[in-house]
């Protein structure tokens, strides 16, 4: 899963393969990577265990076959899949890792090609995994409503913000606004332009915000989505420059419909940075009271919430002690303790 950009999925895999050697220091780990094996610009994400290259890629036409040849070479006493590419062909011990029912649940991304596969790969041998796991109760909810799994059989797990997520000093916060030629005071809007990542709702509201927002979706994004000229768009940046541009910010909004757990947000509460997000998905459960709930439909309550946010000190304040607070709570070694914990009883199990 790990190739190109991070993404949600990916960083999961990332931090448990840098943690879970250290916590069972008698097991021996290694990690299934893609044919042309990690970016080289992972950095202190790459994860210091043998890394074994699958012979072909992610839901690629051979990739079935591949995982299969691959598992049977390498015989683990258990695989972990971290996301939905799950190996139907090898009948060894699996725990699998759902984050979402996105491709299901979602019309705009529910391809015939896509439920086949949920259908004829992912549910057969997720009822076969000897433990399954989700990021979060409202995934979890979904998974088993549209897999017709029992709720019971998928552990939730949350996601963890990497220690790396805290507030940036003020030279280096000035230094990246300077030369990306950031204002003093700004918003940041995090996605991409998937239908369900739901950012033209702040297209329409962005000319209203009382300060210029600055949109980090992937190049194009702005033009795709018709996001007016104030706005401002980044190209992709390093997890050092996106702390920096979090950290600069008067708020991060999150406007998604849907999201099995929206790790952005945790990541801007750790920076002591207001969360404006949608009222959807798993966002209430994750942000609670530490930020500012929206209808991801209504253009005119994100105006609203952000004129406030922006005008309001105090509330600003409140929200970042109460952020600051909530993301401590979620830990990427809380996740791969709880996760060795599942492996030791996959291993146990008949």
């Amino acid at each position: 899963m790990v190739r190109g950009p991070l993404h949600g999925i990916a960083r999961y895999a990332l931090e448990l393969a840098r943690r879970l050697p250290g916590l069972a220091p008698s097991w021996q780990f290694s990690a299934l990577v893609p044919p042309e094996g990690l970016p080289d610009e992972l950095g202190a994400l790459s994860p210091r265990i043998p890394q074994v290259r699958a012979p072909s890629g992610f839901l690629s036409a051979l990739e079935q076959p591949g995982l299969a040849t691959t598992l049977l070479r390498e015989r683990p006493a258990l695989f972990h899949a971290t996301s939905f590419s799950v190996p139907l062909l090898w009948p060894g011990r699996l725990v699998a890792t759902l984050h979402d029912a996105t491709h299901l649940a979602l019309p705009e991304n529910a391809s015939a090609v896509r439920k086949g596969y949920y259908r004829l790969v992912v549910k057969p041998r997720c009822e076969r995994a000897k433990a399954l796991i989700t990021v979060s109760e409202f995934s979890r909810g979904e998974l088993a409503r549209h897999l017709g799994f029992h709720g019971e059989r998928l552990q939730v797990i949350p996601n963890g913000v990497d220690a790396a997520f805290q507030r940036a000093p003020q030279a280096d916060v000035d230094d990246f606004r300077a030369r990306r030629g950031l204002p003093a005071r700004y918003l940041v809007a995090i996605g991409n332009p998937k239908p369900h990542k739901n950012l033209a709702v702040l297209a329409q509201a962005a000319n209203e915000f009382p300060e210029p927002l600055v949109l980090l979706a992937g190049r194009g994004a702005k033009r795709e989505l018709r996001f007016p000229d104030r706005v401002l768009e980044l190209s992709p940046v390093s997890d050092d420059e996106l702390v920096r541009l979090i950290s600069g910010a008067t708020a991060v909004l999150l406007p998604s419909r849907y999201e099995g757990f929206g790790l952005p947000a945790l990541e801007a509460m750790a920076c002591g940075v207001p969360v404006i997000a949608a009222n959807a998905g798993a966002f209430p459960e994750v942000v609670g009271a530490a930020g500012v709930l929206v209808s991801p439909s209504s253009a005119r309550d994100w105006t609203n919430a952000v004129g406030r946010l922006c005008r309001d000190e105090r509330q600003r304040a409140g929200l970042v002690s109460l952020g600051l607070e909530r993301a401590a709570r979620f830990t990427w070694d809380d996740c791969a303790r709880q996760t060795l914990a599942v492996y030791r009883r996959a291993l146990e199990a008949r």
